[in-house]
């Protein structure tokens, strides 16, 4: 089929890319110069797996948005819908709350319309970006053509991993208005997997789509709660108790994320969690649950600068090993580790911070405190100087290291 993408950023790009190696033909469009640079250079400047390999063969053109609208069958519009800076999950969250901001999203969408109904016929335009419920029907719908046929297909994928979260998917979420339009896209998803097409309405699609991710947040802060307790209890082992947990998976679902370690991070959600605080607030809801799951998050890295404060040596520096929100990525994005240098320098301390997938030197390595805040496996091996202290939430340091001090979070076997 011809597809269309209005938008080929972080998420947009490894997504077309993901369609044509199914063997549809794609172009695509995006208000970004920088965007057309890199796929005429064929240099992907962000870590995604699989994407700079496929674009090095890719023959996806960047064109004008008439002419991707008249190329193609379906459009998809993966325009994003940012928050705030202040809201992305870096540093302690202000105490009001606010909705996504859909100026871009709204401004897209409203071109690519009058494009559609310039040329006069029919295309299936296919919403990606993350909004919250109502939000097509009350501000994008009242705008719109009648050749623009919209669904709404939010993904559910993580950056960095793009590509395959898109090519092998739990399940489609397909938020539908147009019934025609939806039984086409299905046809074309047929073409690139298998997964279950859960088709509901538009507003619960939008609904199903943040409670997704903010469940994910719900599992994390839960189990670093844990990870706390079992750091502060004699004779407990956080991973004994997830490993537990994972065993009850027909109560408790899947041991995804029930990991302890770090809080979440990430483009999605942090700031989901924040528009639903604004959305429960908004509606009167009678408890804010979900600032409470970003309260805890802020709450337990205030803990973690009381640890390292507690463990620091005299006249000697602390490290931050780790700037990404994941492992094995360079996407800094709502990163706890750059939360928690945030929350040191409240206190006074210059953290050297490090991270093989962002920085292209290296800092001199001395003895000091050093906090792993990204899980990158290239730190299991790492060199600590000798009398140094090492603290480590994911637990992953599980040899015993000469002349260095080693606390494991949620591990009181060995403290």
């Amino acid at each position: 089929m011809k597809i269309g993408f209005v938008g080929l950023g972080k998420l947009g790009l490894p997504v077309a890319l993901a369609v044509e190696s199914k063997g549809h033909d794609v172009v695509g469009y995006d208000i970004s110069q920088n965007v057309k640079n890199i796929i005429e250079a064929k240099k992907i400047p962000y870590k995604e797996i699989w994407a700079q390999d496929y674009l090095d063969k890719s023959n996806i053109k960047f064109e004008q948005l008439d002419k991707v609208v008249s190329h193609s069958e379906i459009i998809f519009v993966p325009i994003q819908t940012p928050h705030d800076p202040l809201y992305e999950g870096i540093t302690r969250i202000p105490d009001k709350r606010v909705d996504f901001d859909y100026t871009y999203l709204i401004s897209g969408m409203k071109k690519l319309s009058a494009e559609i109904e310039k040329q006069g016929s029919d295309k299936v335009v296919i919403i990606i970006s993350t909004v919250l419920p109502g939000t097509i029907r009350q501000q994008i719908k009242p705008f719109l053509g009648k050749h623009t046929k919209i669904c709404y297909n939010p993904f559910f994928i993580a950056m960095g991993t793009t590509m395959k979260d898109f090519l092998y998917p739990e399940f489609i979420l397909f938020g539908v208005d147009d019934l025609k339009a939806a039984n086409k896209a299905e046809k074309f998803y047929r073409t690139i997997n298998n997964a279950t097409f859960f088709k509901t309405t538009i507003e619960n699609a939008e609904l199903i789509k943040v409670s997704y991710n903010t469940f994910i947040s719900t599992k994390i802060a839960f189990i670093n709660t844990i990870m706390e307790m079992c750091h502060k209890l004699p004779n407990t082992n956080v991973d004994d108790v997830t490993n537990a947990l994972m065993l009850g998976n027909k109560r408790l679902i899947s041991g995804a994320y029930l990991r302890g370690g770090m809080g979440d991070g990430g483009g999605c959600h942090p700031r989901d969690n924040i528009a639903l605080s604004w959305l429960a607030r908004k509606l009167n809801i009678s408890n804010d649950f979900f600032d409470q799951i970003m309260m805890q998050r802020e709450k337990q890295t205030d803990w973690l600068v009381e640890l390292i404060i507690q463990n620091q040596i005299k006249n000697k520096k602390t490290y931050i090993l780790g700037k990404s929100f994941k492992p094995e990525t360079n996407i800094m994005t709502g990163s706890p580790s750059i939360l928690l240098d945030n929350l040191l320098k409240e206190k006074g301390i210059e953290a050297i911070k490090y991270d093989p997938y962002v920085d292209q030197n290296k800092p001199v390595f001395e003895q000091g405190v050093y906090f792993i805040g990204t899980k990158h496996e290239i730190f299991e091996k790492f060199k600590f100087p000798k009398g140094s202290v090492i603290i480590d939430p994911f637990r992953m340091i599980n040899q015993e290291l000469e002349q260095v001090k080693v606390i494991r979070i949620g591990n009181n076997n060995d403290i």
